[in-house]
């Protein structure tokens, strides 16, 4: 997709101006990875096993170690790769604890770090269709990053997103014991695996919700985590958990920042109390009835 440069409305193209080294794109990603991937930086060139691996980040909203890959060439094989990497983390926990603990001066334990939700990131310029195609399964721990640079500086990354239809890996991996492995242990979650088993009645109420979340912005996407449905834009906006009589909702904003200007009192202060989901303020709901209330809370996190 073209990029232009509007001057007094006309249109210039903006020439995309390729990296020439991976190291580069390796350098921009590492020196801004908490606001490109809101990752906590680990370790640059992580060698383990004679293995290299590019980038070690930590996801401290999933308590998982991210393993960044950068690549140049479109004719990888991105799915043994991402598999070799995972294989390779899960056999030696130890030494991705011990490096964190090391590089980040904190005491991280074994039991602190949710391995199942471990993941693969490859950062190119390009995918060819073959490595989109390879890695658009919906349980594959594995996600592609597209970065272009173009001449004035500027800089688009995106997030290839796995089609809708995706389908399940686990019946080619069970053709592959080392894969089979894997996929036994990473478990990638859907908004499906939170409403299974839920009645229709806080499936519709869930589905209201998320229709007027998505209605707030053209830009608000969904990422199932393990204890919830997160909502971003660039960031967390909110979050649900969806619960067997009611959902939960999240408010992705610090204390004292919600301006609750109708005073109905149905945000709660959870900045004491531990909860899952991001931010400080927690509204429970049984019905749809202040929907467009909570909606304007909600729009305060954008």
């Amino acid at each position: 997709m073209p990029i232009y440069q509007n001057t007094k409305s006309k249109l210039s193209t903006i020439k995309e101006k390729p990296f020439k080294l991976e190291k580069e794109i390796q350098n921009l990603f590492e020196s801004n990875l908490e606001s490109i991937m809101g990752l906590q930086m680990v370790k640059s060139e992580f060698t383990i096993k004679n293995k290299r691996i590019d980038t070690l980040g930590y996801d401290k909203e999933s308590k998982a170690f991210i393993i960044i890959e950068y690549k140049r060439g479109k004719n990888d094989s991105v799915v043994d790769q991402g598999m070799g990497y995972l294989s390779l983390m899960l056999e030696n926990k130890a030494d991705f604890i011990i490096e964190y603990n090391e590089t980040q001066k904190k005491t991280l334990k074994r039991t602190d770090v949710d391995w199942s939700q471990s993941r693969v990131v490859f950062v190119s310029q390009s995918f060819n269709d073959k490595q989109r195609l390879a890695t658009n399964f919906k349980d594959l721990g594995i996600e592609l990053w597209e970065v272009k640079q173009y001449e004035n500086n500027t800089v688009s990354i995106n997030s290839i997103k796995k089609s809708k239809s995706a389908e399940s890996i686990k019946p080619l991996t069970e053709r592959n014991q080392e894969f089979k492995a894997v996929q036994d242990e990473i478990k990638v979650y859907t908004e499906e695996d939170h409403l299974a088993g839920k009645s229709d009645e806080v499936i519709e109420l869930y589905e209201a919700f998320k229709s007027a979340i998505l209605n707030l912005s053209d830009e608000i996407e969904i990422e199932a985590k393990k204890k919830y449905v997160a909502f971003k834009k660039d960031k967390n906006i909110t979050d649900i958990s969806v619960q067997n009589k009611q959902i939960k909702l999240h408010i992705n904003l610090k204390r004292g920042e919600l301006d609750d200007h109708d005073l109905l009192g149905l945000a709660r202060d959870m900045s004491n109390v531990g909860h899952w989901g991001n931010g400080d303020y927690e509204i429970i709901v049984k019905d749809t009835k202040h929907i467009e209330y909570i909606m304007s809370l909600v729009k305060q996190a954008l």
